[in-house]
């Protein structure tokens, strides 16, 4: 075969090796947002809830999502996909879970991306309006985060990692001020331990502290999505994810802790509906002087911004993955020449994020009452699902690779146990779910809200059998993802095998992975001009070809 025809059929994929464990922790806890999780969520909850265990309630939850992230951190060392929940729910419970999954997954990170653009243009319109006297619309400031986010999504994703390692360091020694003069300087003369006591967080109000907490994790499983990017994905994600959710669980209590020390228990409810995020501000002025307590506004601002930039390169890649395997057009799996990146992606998921916050603007709705509220809701009932189900995949996938090493502890116990306590925490969630809103119990909001991902996840499973039926091709293909990268074959160590029908023609056609036959892998003194891999097309019976098909891309 020529170099040319070679080329032709090269299989759409991500640049390689750009991210070690750092770059992914980066990416995960600035997606969770410390400071805004410390302002808004925090504050938030004990205002709704009167309830003073939530330090207890983030180390509760950490603890199940430690137990996920047992066995999704398994399955990271067997599937390196881009599409991270989709890939992992079609190799676990078949290929219509994956679809109906993926479905999930892009509405759920597009609300959550999209609902910051409404705290971030709210936001930034009071501070700016409060500091220079400048009276813009939200929607003013939201667009021109929109335009640094899509610029920056176009870029190389470890610039963007860099880019988030700064803003997230600085934000995260904001936090660690506000916890030293919440300790040091408690506001009743004594830091008490009864946040940390059980009987305080099942006092009442515990299903809303649920809610309010479970969302503010929302961002630390992405990890997975840039595992084609990592140097060693068998293990950068796993440890990314591990350090990810054992620091902001920690990191998140301590706060919350600190919050009640700082603003007394005795008035901690009333400040905190009164106050908002300046119960983290007044503590700063207090010990470091306005000036600190003004950066700690700016910060809370980049805050914004780094978890609007994390997950807008998260859909970017859930496009592309979907888009590398015909279940979305395969014009989304266009990568930048020079950046690697999902540049069809990253402006498809901006143009979306436009459309709907102009949508927003027109209808002069509340940007953190309407937008921010209920997208974020939206938001955290999707990643939960997605969790759920996830945990459930990780048993069936390694049901069927009974020979691969990993213990029974990962391949069963752990997942068994965070898929039972994630469903109690979906239907805690979904029970409370006019409380996250801040909405009436009878508000429309509270159910069209959750029917919504109901009818995702109801879309993308119909949508995968229409592949099935009409397009058995691309059907076989979901959940493959592209060849694997460094040697992480799907399951076995192999090379990886595509398949094609006769007759069709351009990369995106490529699709459906499985493992080469020893024999058919090009010999010892092939010309080494890049990584081999065995491609099978199969037509009728008979008539089919198989070809070494070189990958210079995966060099570095």
């Amino acid at each position: 075969m020529s170099a040319l025809a070679t080329a032709d059929r090269q299989v759409p994929g991500l640049r390689r090796r750009r991210l070690g464990v750092v770059h992914l922790v980066f990416f995960t806890v600035a997606a969770s947002a410390p400071l805004t999780v410390l302002a808004g969520g925090v504050t938030t909850a004990y205002a709704v809830s009167g309830n003073q265990g939530v330090p207890l309630a983030f180390l509760g939850v950490a603890a199940v999502l430690v137990l996920f992230a047992v066995g999704y951190a398994a399955m990271s060392r067997h599937v390196a996909n881009a599409g991270a929940f989709y890939s992992y729910l079609a190799r676990g419970l078949g290929r219509p879970a994956g679809v109906s999954g993926s479905f999930v997954a892009l509405v759920a990170y597009n609300a959550i991306q999209i609902a910051l653009y409404g705290l971030f243009g709210s936001t930034m319109s009071d501070f700016v309006g409060d500091v220079a006297g400048l009276r813009l619309p939200w929607w003013t400031w939201a667009l021109f985060a929109m335009l640094a986010v899509g610029w920056l999504g176009l870029l190389r994703v470890d610039l963007n990692a860099r880019i988030l390692a700064v803003l997230l360091v600085v934000e995260v020694a904001v936090v660690v001020g506000f916890d030293v003069a919440g300790f040091t300087r408690p506001a009743e003369g004594v830091v008490t331990a009864e946040p940390l006591m059980p009987a305080t967080l099942f006092a009442g109000g515990i299903g809303a502290v649920v809610a309010f907490t479970v969302a503010s994790f929302t961002g630390f499983e992405s990890g997975a999505i840039y595992s084609e990017e990592a140097r060693d994905p068998r293990r950068t994600v796993a440890r990314a994810t591990f350090v990810a959710v054992t620091f902001t669980g920690l990191f998140y209590a301590l706060s919350a802790w600190a919050m009640v020390a700082a603003t007394g228990p005795s008035q901690l409810q009333a400040r905190a509906g009164e106050e908002g995020p300046g119960l983290v501000f007044g503590p700063l002025a207090e010990m470091f002087g306005p000036v600190v307590a003004d950066v700690a506004t700016v910060l809370l601002l980049t805050s914004v911004f780094a978890a609007l930039l994390s997950f807008h390169n998260g859909v970017a890649r859930y496009l592309f993955a979907l888009g590398r395997e015909r279940v979305l057009p395969g014009a989304l799996a266009a990568v930048g020449a020079r950046s690697g990146g999902p540049v069809a992606g990253s402006v498809a998921q901006s143009v979306l994020a436009l459309v709907v916050v102009m949508g927003f603007a027109v209808t002069a709705a509340n940007p953190m009452l309407s937008l921010f509220s209920w997208f974020s809701g939206l938001s955290a009932i999707g990643v939960v699902l997605l969790m759920t189900g996830t945990s459930v995949a990780v048993i069936g996938f390694f049901r069927r690779n009974r020979t691969a090493p990993v213990s029974v502890w990962s391949r069963l116990v752990a997942p068994a146990l965070a898929a039972l306590l994630l469903a109690a925490i979906l239907v805690v969630l979904v029970g409370n779910f006019d409380a996250l809103l801040g909405t009436d119990p009878s508000s429309p909001a509270r159910w069209v809200l959750p029917g919504v991902v109901l009818v995702a996840a109801v879309a993308g499973g119909a949508w995968a059998l229409s592949l099935r039926r009409n397009r058995p091709e691309v059907y076989e293909g979901i959940g493959g993802g592209a060849p694997a990268p460094d040697g992480l074959a799907p399951d076995t160590g192999a090379p990886t095998v595509y398949r094609r029908r006769i007759g069709e023609t351009g990369p995106a056609d490529w699709a459906g992975a499985g493992t080469a036959d020893p024999d058919d892998v090009a010999p010892d003194n092939a010309p080494d001009d890049g990584d081999t891999t065995v491609f099978t097309m199969p037509g009728r019976p008979g008539n089919e070809e198989t070809t070494e098909f070189r990958r210079p891309d995966l060099r570095d």
